[in-house]
């Protein structure tokens, strides 16, 4: 007879609500992308999950700073309380057979098998989840860099949620989502996206086509890269489409937001208000933004621009507790200067 207590009892997500609002909160811009995982997560949340497999696979393809890893990181905050709370494998760190084989550690017998320790353990796996929810969140970025050999490996996680290690110890992957990430048929997309010449650089596609257009350059990728049988294990193909100014402004907005908690957070009593009136958040989005690289620049370009010169005036003790400052564009438009909005006196241009 069926004993139900062999699985989790609680997937306990709750007391989140709408998991799906609260996932967009945190992921700009890519609806397509919260609409294909959502149902997988409320599928393992009621203990539905196929057994013998993983809780879900997911491709996330598509032009670069789309959001393709912060899916995953929104992922990892929304269930686990922490963005990186996930075990994540760079592909572009194992385009060798040899470095794949560091994953899996070498078996008995081969040279150095007590001193390369497997990477990919269960022990890790394990750690990738929390006392909210037990799913763990695998992701491999850049798929499409990694050696051959990575790819056949991840054949067997992908059709029987196991891995059989060196020391001969197996890892599973049953309460695990895996993400995989790529950046294959970028270039075709950003010839679609910015036509340099003929009919269809004057000709604006309706975005309904151009999403399909994208979504076609995208798999034709996919399956030129990749054999069918590996294909055919993804449980959902997401197509991440360029960010409009909407978007950007709104993850600007988000960053900003995460900045002010970061100095009320780390500041405490010695905290201030930091405010970003439109001009200078049009700086941030003009310098941090582009087509080619999505918003992939725009916290290096805050980094520069605003945390730096920020650290500079609360180290020299220039700003008070419970002050006001802004940030204002100069006279050049080259750079963003703070004021000290309480004093009304311009403190420090960088």
């Amino acid at each position: 007879m069926h004993n139900p207590t062999n699985r989790s009892k609680v997937r306990s997500i709750d007391p989140l609500g709408d998991l799906a609002s609260f996932l967009a909160q945190k992921l700009v811009g890519q609806p397509a992308a919260i609409a294909a995982i959502v149902p997988f997560i409320q599928i393992y949340r009621a203990m539905l999950s196929p057994e013998g497999r993983p809780a879900g696979i997911f491709l996330l393809l598509g032009p670069t700073g789309t959001g393709k890893t912060r899916t995953v990181e929104a992922l990892a905050e929304v269930l686990h309380g922490h963005a990186k709370k996930l075990l994540k494998v760079d592909c572009g760190e194992f385009q060798m057979d040899h470095e794949v084989a560091k994953l899996i550690g070498a078996p008995p017998g081969y040279l150095g098998h007590r001193e390369t320790q497997p990477w990919l353990t269960q022990q890790k796996v394990n750690a990738a989840s929390s006392e909210a929810c037990d799913v763990s969140l695998l992701l491999f970025d850049e798929v499409e860099k990694a050696a051959p050999s990575m790819t056949r490996l991840l054949l067997g996680i992908l059709d029987k949620a196991t891995l059989r290690l060196g020391d001969g110890t197996t890892v599973n992957f049953e309460k695990t989502f895996i993400f995989l990430t790529t950046n294959l048929g970028a270039e075709s997309m950003a010839r679609e996206l910015n036509p340099d010449f003929g009919f269809e650089s004057l000709h604006r596609r309706d975005d309904s086509g151009q999403k399909r257009k994208l979504e076609s350059i995208g798999m034709r990728a996919v399956r030129k890269q990749f054999s069918p049988e590996f294909v055919n294990r993804i449980d959902a193909v997401v197509t991440y489409q360029p960010l409009g100014s909407v978007a950007l402004a709104a993850i600007l907005d988000l960053e900003v937001r995460q900045l002010q908690d970061h100095l009320d957070r780390r500041l405490g009593e010695r905290t201030f208000r930091l405010e970003v009136p439109a001009r200078a958040r049009r700086f941030l989005i003009e310098r941090g933004t582009s087509q080619e690289y999505g918003a992939r620049e725009l916290k290096r370009t805050m980094q520069r621009q605003l945390i730096q010169p920020l650290a500079c005036l609360i180290v020299g003790g220039e700003i008070g507790p419970g002050g006001h400052v802004r940030a204002d564009v100069n006279t050049r438009k080259d750079k963003l200067i703070l004021r000290d909005m309480d004093a009304e006196e311009h403190v420090s241009s960088f």
